[in-house]
């Protein structure tokens, strides 16, 4: 079904919208959302779902969003589906005070924010607009982040469902919608209620370049590393101290530039220390993890506990101890349970007029863990770019597209056989 000529897209003036509501989530905060502010965007959200006339649409204690769109079709063994986005933005980078701007008909010219003209988007730069010509970018103005990443695909969703609840000629089956809190640092479905989801299948809007579909995500691992130095008055010191700032200092140093992020991609997964702590008895680093292959996070973790054995030789006095956490796991193993998920995705992605590329994501999403929860989730695209800092950007028609992408979904899951 071609749904192309019957819509009046809304996701645009929703994003325009949405931006504008700091939703910065906080990794030293321990309660759940990380920052009450991302509330605000779950309230308006809400408001917005039962003025669509959902009715069961509601935000919960711990800011998560929950939304049934009713079926409208006869069949009675349509799986439930869902679709998934996270609210807030990264702490990488100010979400205050954003100014969305939509720079018409884009000609392939540079784009100078005029907020802070040292932020210029050029085309060498940002591969993906030699794809936009023509089309309408959306930046911020040059002194925060834009927060596409994952208002984008929070607005598709919106708009999907705004979509569904008018266009009746649009054959679905029972529709869930979850809005998450806290993506960005790691928590993101920490208080996901999975048994009221109740759905076979989910799929997150939060993907790069239209037309990509990823199935597979890292495997992670997170690891501290405490070493155990012996301390003196540095006067009297000679002989005796054996200073862990020091030996930590040489441990990440002795990391090999092939074992980083800096020096890998693709399908090679790195090593990378991200916090230090410490003084001249006891030092602390943290690492992240990450591979596609679960067995080589084991074999990571080794290259940490060598180099720092290594470096101990030179500190006899010396110990230390390496404590090693699941983080999440790569998503494909549960995915290749259920093909068709993925299948019916690329399909979408087909009938919105699109080729679709199925790729891997050199990180997780909330979909990693939903999957490992019992709910399948690949993640599809939003149209976001240059995530996390202020030339991060997306474009109109990317997002309609993404919009168009999720109804065919919907229409295809009521219009094929039950799994």
């Amino acid at each position: 079904m071609d749904f192309t000529e019957q819509l009046s897209f809304t996701a645009t003036e929703r994003f325009l919208r949405y931006v504008t509501i700091d939703t910065q989530s906080d990794p030293a905060s321990p309660t759940c959302p990380s920052t009450e502010k991302q509330k605000d965007l779950g309230r308006l959200l809400v408001k917005e779902l039962l003025a669509m006339g959902i009715a069961d649409a509601h935000l919960d204690e711990h800011g998560y969003v929950y939304a049934t769109i009713p079926t409208n079709t006869d069949k009675a063994d349509v799986p439930v589906i869902c679709f998934c986005s996270h609210m807030d933005t990264a702490p990488d980078c100010s979400g205050t005070n954003v100014k969305p701007l939509v720079h018409l008909n884009y000609t392939g010219a540079d784009i100078v924010l005029p907020d802070d003209n040292t932020q210029v988007f050029r085309m060498a730069e940002h591969p993906d607009l030699k794809n936009q010509l023509g089309n309408d970018i959306i930046t911020a103005s040059g002194t925060t982040l834009l927060g596409a990443d994952n208002k984008a695909g929070v607005a598709e969703i919106m708009d999907a469902s705004y979509q569904l609840m008018n266009h009746p000629e649009i054959k679905h089956g029972l529709v869930k919608i979850l809005f998450t809190p806290d993506e960005e640092i790691g928590r993101g479905v920490d208080k996901a209620d999975i048994a009221k989801i109740g759905a076979f299948a989910c799929y997150t809007m939060d993907g790069e370049s239209a037309g990509n579909m990823e199935n597979e995500t890292f495997s992670a691992d997170g690891a501290r590393l405490t070493i155990n130095g012996v301390s003196s008055h540095p006067g009297f010191a000679k002989g005796k101290m054996e200073s862990a700032i020091k030996i930590a200092g040489l441990i990440i140093a002795a990391l090999p530039f092939d074992l980083s992020p800096e020096g890998t991609e693709g399908m090679q997964g790195f090593v990378h220390p991200v916090d230090f702590a410490g003084h001249v008895e006891t030092a602390t680093i943290d690492f992240i993890i990450r591979d596609f292959e679960e067995e080589l996070l084991v074999s990571h973790a080794n290259t940490i506990r060598k180099i720092t054995e290594e470096v101990l030789k030179g500190f006899p006095n010396s110990t230390y101890t390496l404590e090693v956490k699941e983080q999440y796991r790569n998503m494909k193993n549960v995915l290749a349970q259920h093909p068709q998920i993925v299948d019916y995705g690329m399909e979408a992605i087909r009938r919105a007029g699109m080729e679709p590329k199925l790729c891997s994501i050199r990180g997780g999403t909330d979909g990693s863990r939903l999957s490992f929860m019992g709910l399948p989730t690949p993640n599809i695209f939003a149209g976001e770019h240059a995530f996390h800092g202020k030339q991060e950007w997306v474009s109109v028609q990317d997002m309609q597209k993404a919009v168009l992408t999720i109804l065919h979904l919907c229409s295809i899951w009521e219009s094929s056989p039950a799994p």
